[in-house]
This record gives structure tokens, C-alpha cells and sequence, in this order.
């Protein structure tokens, strides 16, 4: 599905002329998200340094007006995945590119990981978060094509809408609950992937 938005990778901020950088950076100041402040903040203060560091890439999505809609960041990271929740097809798929780990069923391997993602709600121009979803999995396809790989996954919050929405309307499945470090026993995420 072709989208009318352009995916700027953050590395071309930093590789680019210096008025374009600074006309950009500005642009990235007005990025505003109060649903969820901690997606503002990693744009805001963190995604340059994580690119840099190649711990992970974001990836800015501008409207056809050059204005940020959205923006997301992945990363790849090793997982863990017990494929006895899964269908015959996804256990076989799983298993060419993950580990058998001591534990029958459970697999260790390397996958796609969306790591943020977040809209702009001070942009004029909008998109929807099954747009910018699809942003991040074109994106995923292109390196997967590039470089290999099967699985997606993501993490969320433990909320009906989030879930409906990755679960019943884009295809995740869940394969774990994760505990936040440092936090309160009750303040879990969802780990769900989808295999490509």
C-alpha cells in the first residue's frame, strides 16, 4: 500500500547540509504528543543521540506540506519466544531463524523492533496510526529485503484500544508480558510480534 507521506531517516539530519539540518530540528521542536509524553520526550531529546550511537533509527514521516505527522524508531533486538501459542506456520517460520532455546517450543532470535511511535498532534496536516503503522512495517519490508530476517514485534501498553488495534486490526499476536525496570509490578507491557 503506497502512502503520500515521506519517510526522512533521521541519519540524513545528520548527514545534511546545515541549514537543512537546522530548518529540521526546528521542525522537530513543534512535535507535540501529550497522549503519551514519553513518545514526545525520545523525539524530542533522545532520537538524534540514539541514531548517532546506532542504537536504534527514527524515522520522521512529513506530510506532503514537509510538515512531521508522525514518526517512529526501530531497532533490532534478540527475543525470546515460546511458539506453542502459535499456528504449525508460524512455529516453522520462527524456527528457521531463531535458536531452540533449553526449553521445548521456545526459541532465542533476532527481530524488527518498532521501539516508538507517536503523531503530531500540533500538525495541521494528520494521519492516521494505521498509516503510520504501515510507515514503520514498509520500512521493515525494505530492510528485510535488504538484509533478511522474519519477525516484527513491538511492545505496548496493557490497554483494550492499543491492543485492538495491533491485535484485530494490523495482525500482531502477543508472545509475552514484560515487566517496565524499575517500576511498579502492576506496569507491564505486551510484547506482541507478526511475522513477515
Amino acid at each position: 500500500m503506497k502512502l503520500n507521506y515521506e519517510v526522512y531517516n533521521l541519519r540524513q539530519l545528520l548527514e545534511s547540509e546545515e541549514s537543512v539540518a537546522n530548518d529540521l530540528v526546528q521542525e522537530i521542536t513543534r512535535f507535540s504528543c501529550q497522549k503519551n509524553p514519553s513518545v514526545e520526550a525520545f523525539l524530542l531529546h533522545s532520537s538524534l543521540e540514539f541514531t548517532k550511537k546506532n542504537q536504534s533509527v527514527t524515522y520522521l514521516v512529513l506530510s506532503p506540506s514537509e510538515e512531521i505527522v508522525g514518526y517512529f524508531t526501530l531497532s533490532i533486538k534478540p527475543i525470546r519466544v515460546n511458539t506453542e501459542l502459535f499456528s504449525k506456520t508460524i512455529k516453522k517460520k520462527i524456527a528457521r531463524v531463531g535458536k531452540e532455546t533449553e526449553t521445548e517450543g521456545e526459541y532465542s532470535l533476532a527481530a524488527y523492533l518498532i521501539a516508538q511511535l507517536g503523531k503530531n498532534e500540533s500538525s495541521q496536516d494528520t494521519i492516521s496510526g494505521k498509516q503510520l503503522l504501515q510507515c514503520a512495517i514498509d520500512k521493515i519490508y525494505d530492510l528485510q529485503y535488504a538484509a533478511g530476517g522474519m519477525v516484527m514485534f513491538l511492545e505496548s501498553e496493557n490497554h483494550e484500544k492499543l491492543l485492538d488495534f495491533y491485535i484485530a486490526q494490523n495482525g500482531f499476536k502477543i508472545f509475552d508480558i514484560r515487566k517496565r525496570t524499575g517500576e511498579e509490578d502492576t506496569d507491564k507491557l505486551v510484547q506482541m510480534l507478526r511475522v513477515m
